[in-house]
């Protein structure tokens, strides 16, 4: 299996022409599929790009959303839209909606949005002001009082379902390829090759996905996970156990582009970054 990634396209902030450059990148490539960590455009931009992005490529694609998707909207909403139009579409998969995929011997595709939930750094002296709380309607409609209360939450139901899925993974498993948005590691989220500090993590990091992922590498040793994620733009690899790897991909408004080729197969997952580094 040989995968295409990408992430934070923000396809709405992209020019027709810049668009099809990247779709015909892409398309270009001998690849089994295209994965995308979330942020591709915004409101009802977002299921006529799925489309699109669709109709424009013969292989399936496997995506996330991320806190941009669903600007202008209700959360629950726009995923019960996108679960709509993938299931309607048999060449989009929500990760969020599926099942674990076996896409080799012992080796699965799984994937969860996640959400900077305000379980790591500190959130009350944060001076951190996002676009999501004044565009995304479920934080627009509520007090900022509750906010924090809500990112808990939101944080925790992503933790819920993505525990759900490892726990329902065959005990042949053996390498996990786990595409999300949010880091779900402080020591994951970069920004000009650092990590993130109390100020920015309660909205760069989603905690107790972090939490999940961290538990299962521990109870499953021989099980190897590979997390793949997007969110702040800058690049950077974080290894968190031995069997625990993230790697977080970078971005540039207005100039999509693709992250890594991933070659996954009953021998493990590899990762052949676009700066022409390979990492096992």
């Amino acid at each position: 299996m040989r995968l295409i990634w990408t992430t934070d396209p923000h396809l709405n902030h992209v020019d027709p022409d810049q668009q099809a450059r990247w779709i015909g990148a892409i398309a270009s490539q001998d690849a089994d599929g295209l994965i995308i960590t979330g942020d591709i455009s915004e409101g009802e931009d977002l299921p006529k790009k799925l489309r699109w992005i669709a109709e424009s490529l013969s292989h399936p694609i496997y995506f996330v959303l991320g806190n941009h998707d669903f600007y202008q909207g209700w959360i629950e909403r726009v995923r019960q839209q996108t679960i709509y139009l993938s299931r309607d579409h048999s060449q989009l998969c929500y990760l969020t909606d599926a099942a674990p995929i076996p896409i080799d011997q012992g080796v699965y595709l799984l994937g969860e949005d996640g959400w900077g939930d305000a379980s790591e750094g500190d959130y009350e002296h944060s001076a951190v002001h996002l676009n999501d709380f004044r565009l995304i309607e479920d934080f627009r409609s509520r007090d900022a009082s509750h906010w924090k209360r809500q990112l808990l939450e939101r944080g925790a139901e992503s933790a819920d379902r993505l525990e759900s899925k490892l726990k329902s993974l065959p005990p042949d498993a053996r390498h996990l390829l786990i595409a999300t948005h949010v880091p779900p590691f402080c020591a994951a989220c970069w920004y000009e090759g650092k990590t993130t500090d109390e100020n920015w993590s309660p909205f760069f990091v989603c905690g107790q996905l972090g939490k999940v992922l961290a538990a299962f590498a521990q109870q499953r040793p021989e099980c190897e996970l590979t997390v793949l994620c997007g969110h702040t733009h800058h690049d950077g690899i974080a290894t968190i156990e031995d069997n625990l790897v993230v790697y977080t991909g970078a971005a540039e408004y207005g100039q999509p582009s693709t992250e890594a080729t991933i070659r996954a197969d009953r021998l493990g997952i590899r990762i052949d970054l676009t700066s022409g580094s390979e990492h096992p």
